[in-house]
């Protein structure tokens, strides 16, 4: 056999194996992503009627043999949010499943072909459709109506409340609520501001821009008006985003609260949260619910508004690899452990060792 033939069956044998080693490679990784976004849980699709349309929904119950399931319903946030948020929900389903409860969340009106849209919504549309949630929730042969409790983020701090005054209500958790709509959009503006170093003519342009658009809310201002007045400076405004804006912006849970005197409250809080001022938070859920002494603080020193790690969710490279080979490594450590812990005995917090005493268009 010639050197010219050999040399070519050795170069071949070198690219198949080289091939194989990456398709073993990538069979791996394609192996561990699997196993990481696998969850001890069932999930299952359902439909919920509400107001004359359908609500489309994802239940996941536990794979723990029992008939019956406490419940937790998951009250998005601000934005355009589906059932799983993208399966960032996932990993806390997994925590609750472990607890021994399933989980219910929905597609906002809108979004993923579900009917409606969630920027027509009041704070007390939002309450309504989740009480209408909770009553078909409580049918279900499968789900212990007495032991049903809410899990909110950040807006839905506006509108956990208002369902605990619709339904009873077994437990909440709080993750990064607000308590006023203008404090927090100022609190979150100038935040944003300081971290990106602005000077003092931004500041001061940004801060008449931001009174400019609470005039025109307070006069109920038409989109155009809003439009005219910023010189087509919208920043990224939408005529369904300023109706929204217009039907929410005085929402105050100050005096809602109130309803969720003597229900379990976990009220979770990160360290590094630009959006929302923590400390006020904190404060006024203390003011009005620490007399029905059901109140538990935690505190994540390192984590932001979406109670993910920090140090991960500044980079949209770490984000992105943490979410597909290890998604539970996302959130702060302890929170998952933490919100399971609290729905082990919430009558107790979780865990006496958790108890504290009182220490985005922004307008």
């Amino acid at each position: 056999m010639c050197p010219t033939t050999q040399s070519r069956r050795r170069g071949l044998r070198i690219t198949v194996w080289s091939l194989v080693a990456v398709l073993v490679v990538a069979a791996g990784l394609v192996g561990v992503v699997l196993w990481q976004n696998s969850y001890a849980m069932h999930e299952q699709r359902v439909s919920i009627r509400h107001g004359g349309h359908t609500l489309n929904g994802v239940l996941a119950t536990p794979k723990d043999g029992r008939k019956h399931h406490g419940l937790v319903v998951y009250i998005h946030g601000d934005g355009p949010i589906n059932a799983t948020h993208d399966d960032g929900y996932k990993p806390m389903w997994e925590a609750n499943a472990k607890a021994g409860y399933a989980s219910l969340a929905w597609d906002k009106p809108g979004v993923a072909g579900a009917p409606g849209n969630w920027l027509d919504q009041s704070m007390d549309d939002r309450a309504d459709e989740a009480a209408a949630a909770i009553t078909w929730a409580r049918a279900r042969p499968d789900i212990d109506g007495d032991r049903i409790g809410l899990w909110g983020a950040s807006q839905a701090g506006w509108v956990l409340p208002k369902i605990a005054a619709k339904t009873p209500i077994r437990f909440v958790i709080a993750v990064s609520p607000a308590i006023n709509w203008l404090q927090q959009g100022r609190h979150n503006l100038l935040a944003e501001l300081r971290a990106d170093g602005a000077s003092a003519a931004r500041t001061k342009a940004a801060i008449a821009k931001s009174d400019t658009t609470r005039r025109l809310l307070e006069r109920h201002a038409t989109f155009e008006e809003y439009v005219k007045a910023t010189r087509g400076d919208t920043d990224g405004m939408t005529a369904d985003r300023w109706g929204f804006i217009s039907k929410n912006y005085t929402a105050d849970a100050t005096q809602d609260l109130r309803a969720l005197r003597g229900i379990p409250v976990l009220l979770t809080l990160a360290g590094q949260d630009i959006n929302v001022d923590t400390a006020d938070t904190e404060g006024n859920y203390h003011k009005v619910l620490d007399p029905g002494g059901a109140l538990t603080v935690k505190r994540y020193p390192h984590a932001t508004h979406s109670l993910l790690k920090q140090s991960i969710e500044q980079s949209g490279v770490k984000t992105t690899l943490t979410a597909l080979f290890s998604p539970r490594a996302l959130f702060a450590s302890g929170f998952l452990d933490d919100q399971r812990q609290f729905l082990k005995d919430p009558s107790r917090g979780g865990n006496a060792a958790l108890r504290v005493t009182p220490p985005r268009h922004r307008t």
